[in-house]
């Protein structure tokens, strides 16, 4: 299989099952104008997030690298109106046109954004009691990953979802000695998972426009 393949069949679901989206694809637009690197999660990963979200029933969500908003605005639209999406991004810049894309979309009023390194953010979040989320996406930078996990366990709901995405990294992450920091980072993460009987969790490896990857899906216990 090639990746012409896997993006040929992205292509078809995402025009069967998601179709235009003009607030999203302009997002996706924009961010590409701006600069910003086209690693957002794919129209069908999107809608993946939205669903789980609306499985769920969550209402208050949090996120870990909102890059250009992408993500953030399928989930925001999952919501009750009175939910919110906390979401975290470190660089400004990209900040920046993610609230614009907020606005363009309707959801502006349904996203907190934090700018700054996410581990001083998710610390903070813990100091201020902050009330806990029901559903956590982490897509930031994967060296991090345990420790970003760590802070986000707390400040999640008993019974609470956390996604982590980009776990495979290309099968590297089943490389011991590999030379991908992220890699080692998602190796150290899985490892992690497996010190806790506080959750229960598995990875799929993915295939599709974004190459060869997949995500992790951990259920906090009740």
């Amino acid at each position: 299989m090639s990746y012409e393949r896997w993006k040929a069949v992205d292509d078809f679901v995402g025009e069967l099952l998601v179709g235009a989206d003009v607030p999203l694809d302009e997002a996706v637009a924009r961010s590409t104008r701006e600069g910003l690197p086209a690693i957002a999660v794919s129209p069908p990963q999107g809608k993946f997030l939205y669903l789980l979200a609306r499985i769920h029933g969550a209402r208050r969500v949090l996120e870990l690298g909102t890059l250009g908003g992408y993500s953030t605005i399928w989930l925001a639209r999952a919501l009750p109106r009175d939910g919110v999406v906390v979401t975290l991004e470190l660089d400004p810049r990209y900040a920046q046109v993610a609230g614009e894309n907020f606005a363009r979309a309707g959801v502006a009023d349904m996203v907190e954004q934090h700018v700054g390194p996410a581990l001083d953010t998710l610390r903070e979040l813990r100091t201020q009691d902050t009330e806990p989320f029901d559903m956590v996406f982490i897509d930031a930078d994967k060296q991090t990953t345990p420790e970003y996990f760590t802070e986000c366990v707390e400040l999640t709901r008993r019974a609470g979802v956390i996604v982590v995405d980009n776990v495979v990294r290309d099968g590297e992450v089943a490389v011991a000695d590999s030379d991908d920091a992220g890699a080692r980072g998602m190796r150290r993460f899985h490892e992690q998972l497996t010190e806790s009987p506080r959750w229960s969790a598995t990875t799929i490896q993915t295939v599709g426009v974004k190459g060869y990857d997949g995500f992790t899906l951990v259920l906090l216990d009740e």
